[in-house]
């Protein structure tokens, strides 16, 4: 399976919203991220739907400051 394919499996969330915004996200950004932001992705896939959604919204301060490119990136849908 390709790290595509198994990124956007994890990105099928329980919420709606979050499924939205994370698909656009890949079609839109995944093949111009490096291996840094890629990882920093599958970080933040491992937190809860709901934190995400507020780290995706700018509802919730980033939980490290490195994150912020890529939760910025993810914001301009």
């Amino acid at each position: 399976m390709a790290e595509i394919d198994r990124i956007r499996w994890r990105c099928r969330r329980g919420m709606l919203e979050l499924d939205l915004i994370l698909e656009r996200f890949l079609e839109r950004h995944f093949d111009r991220l490096d291996a840094e932001e890629r990882q920093m992705l599958c970080d933040l896939l491992e937190r809860p739907d709901p934190e995400l959604l507020e780290l995706a919204l700018g509802g919730k301060a980033p939980p490290d400051r490195r994150y912020q490119p890529l939760l910025d990136l993810l914001r301009t849908q």
